[in-house]
């Protein structure tokens, strides 16, 4: 997949999704490489062999990850392919518990919304707008927690 870069280059990334959501998928990167929505990086996770944690820290954009929610013993939407999390340094993943954390731990500068900087998500933005014409639910609108990246087919 062709993105922009935060460097302004185009550059050209692998996002591993579900097949039954490519088209759809496709057609929300269109508008966010037509509006030159900065992307670091898109690599598959297996870069970072499989690790979540990683994969964050390096602030890269993926979709499909065969991994469980958390300690919850639940499959993740990721690893079913129909989740995307996207510059995940720029938005952040905060924990309600304890005490707050945040993943990755290197986007303290990163946590308040709105926030006006380059690959940053905010409420009913042009990203969260074309995830929501494709019916995909955003993680910055959860009431308890609040998952600024992630984008899924389900809303989880």
């Amino acid at each position: 997949m062709t993105y922009w870069g935060f460097d302004g280059a185009p550059h050209t990334g692998e996002l591993v999704i579900n097949k039954s959501v490519a088209d759809q998928v496709v057609s929300v990167f269109r508008k966010l490489y037509g509006q030159r929505f900065p992307i670091r990086q898109m690599r598959s996770v297996e870069v970072y062999k499989g690790s979540d944690a990683a994969s964050m820290k390096a602030d890269n954009t993926s979709g499909f990850n065969c991994r469980r929610v958390g300690t919850s013993g639940s499959w993740s939407q990721h690893a079913y392919g129909l989740a995307i999390d996207i510059n995940t340094r720029e938005n952040p993943y905060i924990h309600p518990y304890p005490g707050g954390t945040l993943e990755p731990p290197n986007a303290k500068d990163y946590v308040r919304r709105p926030l006006d900087r380059p690959g940053v998500i905010n409420p009913g933005d042009a990203v969260v707008r074309a995830f929501k014409k494709i019916g995909w639910g955003w993680g910055g609108s959860w009431s308890t927690e609040k998952d600024y990246q992630h984008f899924s087919q389900n809303g989880r």
